[in-house]
């Protein structure tokens, strides 16, 4: 194994990878050695977060995916399909956060759009690269949550609603594949971080308060290389 990359010759995909969270795992991942396929829908972004990979000398592919898409999902498996024949880490991080409002007042399209990115998309994406991960012989999927999802607060139902179905989804995921290999999925909730979800939510919070999503990041690599239970909480 290479000098201080331990993912060398590992595939990842990190979605919603032009920003954030996203964006500095993406970095993390790869200088660890791993080749890092970025999926998010601004294509300038992610260039942008492959720019500075590529010049830090690492690997990654871009691939543009807007998971409101019915087929985006399908034709992205397929084509990592044909040029890899595992994927070793999934970070499902791309989510859509609706207005804050009392239930009462949701707004249908942005629930919509939320129950669609957040969780039927997440099913979609894992059904996709199922047989993917199950040839990586040690694969690691990592969702990330929000605190929400398992403590309702006022305000926050619609995303809140969607997080208790996304952790849901990786707990019963992890169940159902615990004697088929050994794929290991960690749901981990990143607190309180500098992001611009974080900002839209907290407008008037100074953001200098806040944690990097570099911290996040660093958490979310110690993990992908951990030996971890077959299901795994985690805060970072």
């Amino acid at each position: 194994m290479p000098e201080n990359k331990p993912l060398d010759g590992r595939i990842a995909l990190v979605t919603g990878a032009s920003k954030g969270i996203g964006a500095a795992t993406a970095k993390a991942l790869a200088g660890a050695g791993a080749h890092v396929v970025l999926t998010g829908r601004n294509v300038k972004q992610l260039e942008a977060v492959e720019d500075e990979i590529h010049a830090a000398g690492a690997s990654s592919t871009i691939a543009p995916l807007d998971l409101m898409e019915p087929d985006g999902i399908a034709r992205l498996a397929a084509a990592m399909a044909q040029r890899w024949d595992k994927l070793d880490i999934l970070v499902i991080n791309a989510a859509f956060l609706p207005t804050l409002t009392p239930i009462t007042q949701i707004n249908p399209k942005q629930f919509n759009e939320a129950l669609t990115t957040n969780v039927l998309a997440t099913q979609a994406l894992i059904s996709a690269v199922d047989p993917l991960l199950k040839r990586a012989g040690h694969a690691r999927v990592v969702g990330l949550t929000s605190s929400v999802g398992a403590k309702p607060r006022a305000y926050w139902a619609a995303y809140g609603a969607t997080k208790a179905a996304f952790d849901n989804l990786l707990e019963t995921y992890a169940s159902e594949i615990e004697k088929l290999g050994d794929t290991r999925v960690v749901v981990l909730d990143p607190g309180a971080t500098r992001t611009d979800m974080r900002a839209k939510a907290y407008p008037g919070e100074d953001p200098e308060t806040l944690k990097p999503p570099e911290d996040v990041a660093s958490r979310i690599l110690a993990l992908v290389q951990d030996d971890i239970p077959q299901f795994h909480r985690a805060n970072a």
